[in-house]
């Protein structure tokens, strides 16, 4: 076989390896549209007491990460299913740079990103909890959420409103 020839064909596997690692994502980069940060928080404080489910989807019942996609399609941002595929997507934030409407993540299984949740502003997310289903908890609760915050992610632009 040439040189020329063996180069082609490692090219090519290189080329549809890249492309079959990263298509699952493609959909799934930082959303172009803008959400308003008030009808988010508003969205999400709707469902406080809608009980957990896993693999739950809809307000009969939420897992973690089905909450977080129920409340961003409501506002038109399609995001993966999985806190993991979640955490895979947009862009990294410092936690002294949360802003409303991020994803926080949290490590609650002993490896990896197990939970997410969504950043409400001051210091608080609201999330769907496995023992008490949708409800607002601090970031910095010493006994749990702190110890197991892993990071966060900005997976759309969202504007504050003013109260004018």
């Amino acid at each position: 076989m040439s040189l020329k020839l063996t180069t082609q064909k490692s090219i090519t596997i290189l080329l549809f390896t890249i492309f079959l690692v990263t298509a699952p994502f493609a959909g799934y980069t930082e959303a172009a549209s803008t959400v308003n940060s008030n009808e988010l928080v508003a969205t999400s404080k709707n469902l406080i007491g809608t009980k957990y489910r896993s693999g739950g989807t809809t307000p009969a019942g939420f897992d973690c990460s089905g909450f977080v996609n129920y409340v961003f399609d409501d506002l038109g941002i399609d995001l993966p299913r999985t806190s993991a595929g979640l955490h895979s997507t947009g862009s990294k934030v410092d936690r002294d740079d949360l802003s409303t409407g991020d994803l926080v993540f949290f490590n609650t299984a002993g490896s990896g990103v197990s939970h997410v949740g969504i950043y409400i502003g001051d210091g608080k997310f609201i999330h769907s909890s496995s023992s008490q289903g949708v409800k607002i908890d601090k970031l910095s609760d010493p006994y749990y959420w702190a110890k197991h915050y892993v990071g966060a992610k900005r997976v759309t632009n969202i504007s504050v409103a003013s109260n004018k």
